[in-house]
């Protein structure tokens, strides 16, 4: 065999593996690309959003009572709402249990959306109130640092403070 012919039979070898390497080369490249995908999206949540809102709060001494104020934003479910009340850093003795009408350590029913017997869905501009019973502790006084915290379906929490004036 001359050199030419080996030379001939050497090209062919070559270009065969120059096709078996770049069909590998595309195959690992769409698996890393079907990987990138997978994994992007199965960090994609299926669960709703949570609530964005503002809201207000105050706390009135003489009638021991505590109202926030559904600022802007989202509706809230009352029902799967639930509210933490602390007066200076102690945590109330009987929670409010919203929506109700009439709990241990609360006077009467609640004002707006806290009452079981009003709409669930709390919307902006509506304000909810309660009135603590002398029964439960701590009780409420002038200059006393209020804290109320808010979760839904005991997620999404949004924490309000103000002095109880």
């Amino acid at each position: 065999m001359t050199n030419e012919g080996a030379s001939t039979i050497a090209a062919r070898r070559t270009r065969g593996i120059s096709q078996s390497l770049g069909v590998i080369l595309l195959l690992a490249l769409t698996i890393c690309l079907a990987s990138i995908v997978a994994v992007g999206a199965g960090a994609w949540s299926l669960e709703p959003a949570s609530p964005t809102a503002t809201f207000e709060l105050s706390a009135d001494s003489n009638h021991s009572t505590i109202e926030i104020t559904h600022l802007t934003g989202d509706p809230i479910d009352v029902e799967t709402l639930s509210v933490t009340i602390s007066i200076d850093g102690t945590t109330l003795a009987a929670q409010p249990p919203v929506p109700f009408v009439g709990a241990s350590g609360f006077d009467g029913a609640p004002d707006g959306p806290f009452n079981a017997r009003s709409d669930s869905t709390w919307t902006a501009g509506e304000r909810a109130g309660v009135s603590i019973a002398e029964t439960n502790s701590p009780t409420l006084t002038a200059g006393d640092s209020v804290t109320v915290t808010l979760a839904v379906d005991g997620q999404w929490t949004m924490t309000l403070e103000t002095t109880a004036r």
